[in-house]
């Protein structure tokens, strides 16, 4: 279970425990046993049961009352491990143990205590000993201390949260019988002592000198604190590994506390580092390191004064202030106390001395890691058992502190050291020195104190004893101990400056660390490290003696030097010795920031890695993740070492240049394992975000802090501020529809307002469709009717009349609104769910608008609009797209109407197709059955089904049962249930059983199809069969043969039922023929007769069903169509048609979207038949040219619907054109329409066939038409439909069936608003199937042949398979193409395709892979395996669509689709250069030009990039630098503007302006003689660049630089150039290499340095050692520059003729 971060307060009351949450929630827990204390642990808390505690207080469950916790849950920011109890065996065996044992352990709320074990001669004893008490644990680490009364003794535990489940033999392990998997609690003792009559009245956690830890008991009798230390042994990662005592001491001491002075901000392991605070017996506060004593501390003097000059007491009582006794200490938070005073006064104190100036805690971190023990523990007896500088620590400003600090290691310099030069004194350098030495500061200081303690009442000054534990005696005499000090604290404090070299904004610490370890370097005679620290800084020079002939001295470690060779050779070959010792030791913090920029460079440049270690040395970590090259390991390192770019940016800018480079590789197609914070890092938030995505659903919160810390506050991109396009940027006079102009009906809920988002608005561009859609399928709003304008009273007739056909169109509506909104919105649990109306009434325009009721008289409306309302209701819940938890249960009933009505039984289906229904409880269901409403019913029964689809749940399938009143038993009194119940609960059982081929529901529900009917509900027979016939179906989808052991039998009853002669034995006789109408056609079966007509529509779906996609040919033979004009007189045309779609949906793979498949579907006789009689060859008296005819159209008609089921949701353009051009043709033959297509049917159709089946089969091919472009849109299609929405067919009619036809498919059309689909997965086939049955209604209340509720199920084929793209930085969608990748079929070969977003995806089985391509937006791929599998459910884990949404990020310098189409206005194009390039002329004469061109870069800039950095940078370009007129310089920023923007590069601009700066103001301030900068590290900086441009010359970093090269090259020469023309550097060098001598001007020593830099030449003693060597071996007249080269190698070729040249002076 995961844990969260806060803390929760944890209370112990008689008998229970209670819980407080930071939100505020309280948790309640019963404790069985009586509870004396409780105590924090690492993973939970411990209860001390008290003595009598072995009695149980209650017998009911320990977790009656506990609220259900349904977030995990946290102590004390600890983790715990549920694990459940699987039998009851176990929970009583541990019940048991958990009564005998002392001390329990709670690791959960909701778990029950465990016993806890301790361990002895390895193995584990319950504890059962009340007398040992605990008396202090430690939330951070697993320790107890406890206290025993009778042996008198104290322990410390080690506890023990692990599995045992070691190979213990059962009769060694403890008696009471135990699981072995349970963890167990395990207390291991670790130290013991007899020390004390009474427990100790103080246990705490403090920190050895060294960072161990020690546990410290105040022993009050014996007033000693005894200190025992401890190694914590951590090499497991995970759990604390061994803890052993280590020894132990005692402090004399009245009262301790806990404080943290010494090392503030420094952690070891979980713990802070902390001192102790010891009152001793004389009422002095001494402070603690371990066992030394550091110092002492007095209150302030001024107490008194302090503490009350706000108010006017007399003297008197102050001065009782004056001696004061400390009494007692307590209360400790980090440095401060709460202080007790003899005289009862409390004081709330904080301590001094702590450092909190960065250098100098730098300073004692580096050495509490660099030095050994004995050193920095005589360091830190110095630094604070000094009394000699306390005037100094008065006041704690940080600089007085360096000052101290500096002066304790220059004391010990100079005690000890060689000889230590004065420095030049130097007047003040700086305004702020000027202010601290003058005369106003020295008066202000003495008004300071009272001011300041009036508010800060006690703050400790430090007037110390000197207390020093250390006789320095014995050290005195022996100076090697300090010559080993000083050089250990060289060597440490030297790496801290390396270390702090590599960050930017210490360069002020530099400079006073570099003046200090010149001191120490000098007086330890280290020459090489002095000329070290005067090359980078020259103004902290010192004489130095001249030095020339000693050679034995170390050069110092140089980090530049190092990462420049690493460029230069490859990590390989740079010398080790450059690196400092510190930073190869693990786990050192003080020098962290450099050991990490060594081991990315180490990575990048091809180091080894050794377990955690590098080949250069260094310790690196590497996240987890795949890595193809350097580059992407060193990404990894740096997400590992949580090296962000905010941390970048602190490097130097030569360094992090390197660094840049590797993440700018990387950017274009990172690996897909990489964790978040990688893709953050390499600037790729769209992976970021898809990555998030998936994790934050697997943890249920996502960590975005350290997202941030990768990224920098300038790429972190504000949002812009836009309002995301609603319905309100469509002019509103075009959403309504064009007809009316009246502004009444415009605030009317049709249930389809919320339609309108940015993304509908980016699907389908700014054409008006979804407005015409809304206004197509709006019922809330009277209808317009035409009428003269001068109405007469047979005008009342005609329009109650068009009335009348307006209400058939207006009650099928519904049908395409639910499909249309379908899952577009979510409700929130607080509103009432609105329901559109139904307006049956008419206005007239003619005549104002006026308004026309239907009449009720003549015709039953009640009756007509109560299905209207069931479907309506229908559509109201489709609106509702599942939510991300379960809808609630309180929700559906809070809608339930008192009064049961049609909406909400509708409302209950759709929430059922939704699977909402799951939440109900069967007590529900009984409340909904109770009201005897019938349509209610029906609606939940269908609905529960749906929400339980495949699961078989016996409680419904027993309610479904009952409602088929056939399978009750006989002795039941017969019940009178509506057919239309029973097929719902056929239909029901269907859904419910789903697949599962489940045999005695096959049996029952194979009878069910041929049932005989009983009683008055004859006309539904046909519906009922339909029902059981789609149920079987449900049952055994797509099993095929293996569906039934009684196979033959089975299908044989099948086949009797469709009446195919092939089945007739000799008993049967032919039933039921068309015109032997003398049966009793209400008797299904009457003997051995089966009435054929009822029963074969349900017998065909069950085995096109059963067979779907089984490619049986057998079953496709008996199911075939009749081939002589004789068998066609006997089948029913409509069967026909049901037969051809059966066998195609078989024979699934044969279907082609091509006019030869279709009529390849036709029978040769009726083919020819057809065309002789259109084309009038033979006479149609011959034989029955009608039946001909009719068969004709059904089979097209057939195979078109099963074109439609096999290519549904695909969008194929076969599939579209083929069905398109017979809708058409079908539409010319009943009326003539202008559209022209190719003529694919025979001539005269209306002559043989009816008109209504004609229209019946058009309706039925648009349907198919619409499944194949469902959700698409497509504006071919919906013109067709709107225009048959407007016919009335022309007998003045209109048909209910044909409207909710075509309400139907404009809903497909544009499934839930666009962005859903169908599936053609076998259970959506079957789906989409039952909802198309070819058999329309004729009028609302139609449900004879089949149930209208069945046509809503097509929601069980749907999927929300579109995506969308979303600008990561805007968070608003936008267009973008992606490429889709689909596998190969055994129609087509693996296929590429491009869409834009938003779109629809292909289905799972087919989709490979999905590419953003298009130059503007950065590439990402997702790829997929094809699987047979449904399309994700929104929140499931493995989405990679993350629901519909793929973050995407655009490139800098190019605009989004939306804005610019063409790409027209992308940076490349828009000529830059013409903006920029005003010739710096144009300064001084044209302002008004150069204003208005700035003015566009401005512009331009923040049109392409959402960068504040950059934006900011145009801006300062454009306002600041209007006057100044260095055109070069402007030139130069523009140019680089453009570079780093249309490269996608802003950090770069850092680094091009910085390094143009540095060089442009070292050559002005030379021509005038002023100096920006006195130290020469930029120099080295730009060396690493130069180097970074080598490496990539000669390839060993690849893939290209991401800096112009040329650019570099020419600051190099430019550097070159200026060294060139001084006048006085050659003097200064000859005599700097002769004497070893700096010159005593400022700026000449300055340009020395960087002179010496530059070329890398060594410091004096080399170069004479190196030319002593040479002399000998070169005669006169020869140069001596081969040689000089082979032995100072790093040294440049100028400075190699340098020192040639002033060899030959010297000769001269």
């Amino acid at each position: 279970m995961n844990a969260i971060s806060d803390a929760l307060l944890c209370v112990l009351q008689i008998d229970t425990l209670s819980l407080y949450n930071v939100t505020g929630e309280v948790v309640s827990i019963p404790l069985p046993y009586a509870v004396s204390s409780i105590w924090p642990l690492p993973f939970g808390l411990l209860l001390q049961k008290s003595t009598d505690g072995g009695r149980m207080v209650s017998s009911s469950s320990s977790l009656l009352n506990a609220r259900d916790l349904n977030r995990p849950n946290k102590e004390f920011g600890l983790t715990y491990n549920v694990s459940c109890q699987a039998n009851t065996m176990e929970t009583d065996s541990k019940a048991n143990g958990a009564i005998i044992s002392s001390h329990l352990i709670l690791k959960h709320p909701l778990e029950e205590p465990q016993a806890t074990y301790f361990e002895e001669k390895d193995k584990l004893t319950m504890m059962k000993d009340f007398d040992e008490k605990a008396i202090w644990t430690s939330d951070m680490i697993p320790l107890m201390a406890s206290y025993h009364k009778g042996k008198f003794q104290h322990s410390v535990w080690q506890i023990d949260g692990a599995n045992y489940q070691e190979a213990t033999d059962e009769n060694t392990m403890l008696p009471v019988s135990c699981d072995f998997s349970s963890h167990k609690c395990a207390f291991r003792k670790i130290w013991q002592g007899k020390c004390s009559q009474s427990a100790a009245s103080k246990v705490f956690l403090a920190t050895d000198i060294d960072g161990l830890p020690i546990i410290c008991f105040l022993l009050h009798e014996q007033k000693i604190l005894l200190a025992i230390r401890i190694q914590v042994d951590d090499t497991a990662e995970e759990a604390f590994g061994d803890i052993k005592p280590h020894m132990s001491w005692n402090i004399p001491a009245f009262a301790a506390v806990p404080v943290v002075v010494t090392r503030p901000r420094v952690r070891v392991g979980v713990l802070p580092f902390t001192d102790i605070l010891v009152l001793s017996s004389d009422n002095d506060l001494l402070l603690y390191s371990g066992k030394q004593c550091l110092c002492r501390y007095t209150l302030p003097i001024e107490l008194g004064k302090g503490f009350f000059s706000n108010y006017d007491l007399n003297s008197e009582i102050s001065d009782t202030y004056s001696d004061l006794k400390i009494t007692s200490i307590a209360d400790s938070v980090e440095g401060r106390i709460n202080v007790t005073c003899s005289n009862g006064l409390m004081l709330r104190c904080s301590l001094r001395k702590n450092p909190s100036s960065s250098l100098v805690t730098d300073c004692i971190t580096a050495m509490a890691e660099g030095l050994q023990s004995c050193f920095y523990s005589h360091f830190v007896s110095l630094f604070w058992g000094d009394s000699d500088a306390t005037y100094l620590y008065s006041s704690s400003h940080a600089d007085s502190e360096w000052e101290y600090f500096s002066y304790e290691i220059k004391r010990v310099c100079t005690k000890y050291g060689q000889t230590l030069p004065t420095k030049s004194s130097t007047s003040p350098s700086k305004a702020w020195d000027f202010l601290i030495n003058s005369k106003y500061h020295a008066q202000y200081c003495k008004r300071a104190p009272t001011s300041s303690n009036s508010f800060l009442p006690v703050s400790y000054d430090t007037h110390k004893t000197v207390f020093n534990p250390f006789s320095q005696d014995e050290h005195s005499s022996d100076m090697s101990f300090y010559i080993c000090f000083m050089r250990e604290t060289l060597d440490t404090l030297h790496a801290l400056y390396e270390n702090l070299k590599l960050n930017i904004l210490r360069k002020e610490d530099i400079g006073c660390l570099a003046s200090l370890l010149c001191v120490v370097a000098s007086s330890l005679g280290e020459h090489t490290y002095v000329d070290y620290y005067c090359r980078d800084f020259p103004l902290n020079l010192i004489e130095l003696p001249s030095l020339a002939s000693s050679t034995s001295l170390r050069t110092p470690p140089s980090l530049f030097r190092w990462l420049e060779y690493c460029l230069r050779d490859g990590c390989d070959s740079a010398k080790l010795e450059d690196i400092p010792t510190l930073m190869r030791k693990q786990k050192v913090s003080a020098v962290s920031w450099g050991r990490k920029v060594v081991s990315f460079y180490s990575l990048l440049l091809g180091a080894e890695r050794k377990g955690k270690y590098l080949s250069s040395g260094v310790y690196g970590e590497v996240a987890s993740g795949s890595a193809r090259n350097t580059e992407e390991l060193t990404v990894l390192a740096m997400v590992a070492e949580k090296f962000g770019r905010q941390q970048l940016d602190l490097l130097p800018v030569g360094v992090s240049l390197v660094l840049r480079h590797a993440l700018d590789k990387c950017r274009d197609s990172p690996p897909d394992d990489w964790p978040a914070t990688a893709y953050v890092l390499v600037g790729r938030e769209d992976l970021a975000m898809a990555k998030m995505g998936s994790v934050r659903k697997d943890n249920g919160l996502c960590n975005n802090d350290n997202l941030t810390s990768m990224s920098v506050p300038y790429m972190l991109h504000l949002q812009p501020v836009t309002i995301p396009t609603t319905a309100s940027d469509i002019p509103t006079s075009e959403v309504l529809n064009s007809e009316d102009s009246d502004s009444v009906y415009k605030s009317i809920e049709d249930g389809m307002e919320h339609i309108f988002t940015s993304t509908t608005q980016l699907r389908f561009g700014h054409d008006l469709r979804l407005n015409e859609v809304r206004r197509l399928l709006c019922s809330a709003r009277p209808v317009a009717i035409q009428t003269p304008t001068n109405p007469s009273v047979s005008d009342q007739d005609l329009q109650q009349q068009q009335l009348w056909n307006f209400a058939q169109r207006t009650t099928a509506l519904p049908f395409g609104r639910g499909a249309f909104t379908l899952a577009t919105t979510y409700t929130l649990l607080t509103e009432v769910l609105v329901f559109p109306k139904l307006v049956l009434a008419g206005r007239l325009p003619a005549q104002q608008n006026a308004t026309v009721n239907l009449d009720v008289s003549n015709r039953s409306v009640s009756e007509f609009k109560s299905w209207a309302e069931f479907h309506n209701g229908v559509a109201a819940g489709l609106r509702l797209a599942p939510f991300q938890e379960k809808m609630l249960r309180t929700w559906i009933q809070y809608n339930r109407p008192s009064e049961p009505n049609f909406t909400h039984a509708g409302l209950l289906l759709a929430f059922g197709l939704h699977e909402h229904l799951r939440v109900l409880t069967m007590t529900d269901a009984y409340r909904y059955l109770s009201q005897e409403h019938d349509i209610t019913t029906l609606g939940l029964l269908l609905g529960l089904a749906a929400s339980h689809r495949g699961t078989m749940d016996p409680a419904i399938s027993k309610m479904l049962y009952f409602h088929v009143p056939s399978r009750h038993p006989s002795s039941t009194p017969e019940l009178e249930l509506p057919t239309l119940l029973q097929s719902a609960a056929v239909m029901g059982i269907g859904l419910l059983y789903e697949g599962s081929a489940h045999a005695l529901t096959m049996k029952i529900l194979l009878g069910e199809i041929g049932r005989r009917s009983g009683g008055d509900n004859v006309l539904e027979r046909e519906g009922y069969a339909v029902a059981a016939g789609s149920a079987l179906g449900f049952v055994a989808l797509g099993h095929g043969s293996d569906a039934f052991g009684f196979m033959d039998t089975f299908l044989d009853r099948l086949f009797e039922y469709i009446g195919s002669k092939e089945v007739y034995h000799e008993k049967h006789l032919n039933a039921t023929t068309a015109d032997d109408q003398s049966v009793n056609t209400g008797q299904m079966m009457d003997g051995t007769q089966i009435n054929v007509d009822v029963t074969a529509p349900g017998a065909i779906i069950a085995l096109a069903l059963i067979f779907l996609k089984a490619e049986s040919e057998e079953i496709a033979a008996r199911l075939s169509i009749p081939n002589t004009y004789f068998d066609l007189q006997y089948v029913r045309p409509d069967f026909v048609m049901l037969r051809i779609i059966a066998r195609n949906l078989i024979l699934w793979s044969r279907i082609q979207p091509t006019k030869e498949w279709i009529d390849s579907q036709i029978p040769e006789t009726v083919k020819s038949g057809v065309s002789n009689i259109s084309e009038g060859a033979i006479d149609s008296d011959e034989f029955d040219a009608e039946a001909l005819f009719q068969a004709y159209v059904n089979i097209v008609t057939g195979a078109c619907i099963a074109l439609g089921l096999k290519y549904a949701g695909s969008r194929n353009g076969d599939a579209q054109e083929l069905l398109y051009a017979y809708t058409v043709n079908f539409l010319n033959e009943i009326k003539h329409i202008p559209v022209r297509t190719a003529n694919i049917l025979p001539k005269g159709l209306l002559q043989y066939v009816d008109r209504g089946t004609l229209e019946l089969c058009l309706h039925l091919i648009v349907l198919s038409l619409s499944l194949v472009m469902a959700g698409s849109g497509n504006l071919q299609t919906f013109r067709l439909l709107r225009y048959l929405r407007g016919r009335i067919s022309a007998e003045g009619q209109v048909n209910y069936g044909l409207q909710m036809a075509v309400s139907l498919a404009i809903g497909f059309l544009f499934l839930g608003g666009g962005g859903h689909t169908f599936s053609t997965q076998n259970s959506g086939i079957a789906a989409l199937l039952i909802s198309l049955y070819p058999r329309l209604p004729t009028g609302p209340n139609d449900n004879r042949c089949h149930l209208q509720a069945f046509r809503h199920l097509y929601v069980i084929a749907t999927e929300p398979r579109w995506v969308q793209t979303v600008d990561v930085d805007t968070e608003l969608p936008v267009y973008c193409p992606l490429e889709v990748t689909i596998a190969e079929t055994e129609y087509y070969d693996e296929t590429n395709y491009c869409e834009v977003t938003p779109c629809l995806l292909p289905e799972r089985s087919v989709l490979k892979s999905i590419r953003v391509c298009g130059p503007r937006y950065w590439p990402q791929v997702i790829k997929l395996t094809p699987e047979d599998k449904p399309w994700w459910r929104s929140g499931d884990k493995a989405d990679p669509f993350n629901g519909g949404v793929i973050y995407i990020k655009r490139k800098v310098g190019s605009c989004s689709y939306s804005d610019d189409p063409i790409g027209c206005q992308s940076l490349i194009s828009r000529a830059m250069h013409e903006v920029c390039d005003t010739p710096s002329a144009s300064c001084s004469n044209q302002p008004n030009s150069t204003n208005h061109s700035s003015f566009r870069v401005d512009q331009l800039v923040s049109t392409f990039s959402a960068n504040p950095s950059l934006i900011a940078f145009a801006k300062l370009c454009s306002e600041s630098w209007k006057n100044r007129c260095n055109g070069n310089f402007r030139e130069f920023c523009s140019q680089v503007l453009y570079e780093c923007m249309s490269k996608d590069r802003p950090s770069l601009l850092q680094v091009y302006i910085s390094f143009y700066t540095i060089i442009e103001s070292m050559w002005e301030h030379l021509k005038i003689g002023h100096f920006p900068f006195y130290d020469s590290l930029f120099l080295s900086n730009l060396k690493v660049a130069l180097a970074y441009n080598e490496a990539l010359v000669d390839g060993r970093i690849t893939n290209g630089g991401i800096i112009q090269s040329t650019f570099l090259e020419s600051l190099m020469k430019r550097v070159g150039d200026i060294f060139a023309e001084l006048p006085n550097l050659k003097d200064n060098l000859h005599s700097y290499l002769t004497t070893g001598r700096w010159p005593g001007e400022q700026n000449d020593a300055a340009i020395l340095s960087w002179y010496l830099q530059w070329y890398s030449i060594p410091p004096p003693h080399v170069v004479a050692s190196v030319v002593e060597k040479v002399k000998p071996r070169v005669p006169t007249g020869v140069s001596m520059l081969p040689l000089l080269r082979l032995l100072l190698p790093t040294t440049h070729l100028v400075g190699l003729m340098e020192i040639e040249k002033f060899q030959s002076a010297m000769k001269a």
